[in-house]
């Protein structure tokens, strides 16, 4: 009796391991899956295939959804088409599953910037500018500085803005909003020369030689606001911008 009770006990123990076995197995073989749509869809990302990306990332959710990079990128591929809302839950998705995820969170900032939600870009941006693992610092620092200038909180702007060009001097996002925050402080000297210094870095950045124009205008060198307006043309001919520079240029003359 007691040998029959071993290998009853042996039994339950060997289906156990191999039904262990089986589930470990297909689990890896669900990740295999959707690492494979995965990256498929990143592929497309890339190419700004948006509605097929987002094809192959549902595809591998069904997979399997744990997988934070997989959230990250719908995500992206949400606020790509728009879905302001959808994106935002999938980079909180991503957050939860791997709380340390910083792009995730610098991602869930930008969302937030786009709804004008500024406190809880905020948040966001401040918690990774504490991170001295994140490799693209200067990221969250302009995007604090995006943040507080659009709060007209001009004195932290500047401040984030300028931490920012210590770490990547030529980041021209960042230039560019300095120099909007020197406008919005008066201190139209020196936006001209941060906006001079983001065109050198920047010479076919249509927005920034508009910019740059307005602020011409501001210290009434008006020679040199012309020439930038037309350089704006020169550059985005078809655009709306070209067409505010001809009417900006029509009030100089």
């Amino acid at each position: 009796m007691k040998m029959k009770i071993n290998w009853f006990i042996c039994a339950i123990s060997m289906f156990s391991v191999l039904f262990l076995v089986s589930c470990v197995a297909n689990l890896e073989a669900m990740k295999s899956r959707e690492e494979a749509s995965r990256n498929l869809g990143e592929a497309y990302l890339g190419q700004g295939d948006y509605t097929a990306a987002l094809r192959e990332f549902l595809k591998a959710e069904k997979f399997y959804s744990k997988d934070p990079y997989l959230q990250n990128d719908l995500g992206l591929v949400y606020m790509a088409k728009g879905k302001i809302n959808l994106a935002i839950n999938h980079f909180k998705m991503a957050v939860e599953i791997k709380p340390n995820y910083a792009p995730a969170k610098n991602n869930l900032g930008t969302a937030y910037l786009t709804q004008k939600n500024w406190d809880d870009a905020i948040a966001c941006f401040e918690e990774i500018t504490g991170d001295l693992l994140y490799a693209t610092p200067h990221y969250p620092l302009s995007n604090l500085g995006l943040a507080y200038y659009n709060k007209k909180e001009y004195v932290l702007a500047e401040k984030y803005y300028q931490e920012t060009l210590k770490i990547e001097p030529k980041f021209t996002i960042a230039l560019r909003g300095l120099g909007k925050t020197y406008i919005a402080m008066g201190k139209i000297p020196e936006a001209i020369a941060t906006f001079e210094k983001a065109t050198i870095n920047s010479p076919r950045f249509a927005k920034l030689y508009f910019d740059l124009a307005d602020a011409y205008r501001l210290s009434r060198k008006y020679n040199k606001a012309l020439n930038a307006y037309k350089k704006v043309i020169e550059l985005a001919p078809d655009s709306a911008l070209a067409i505010d520079a001809q009417k900006e240029m029509e009030k100089i003359k």
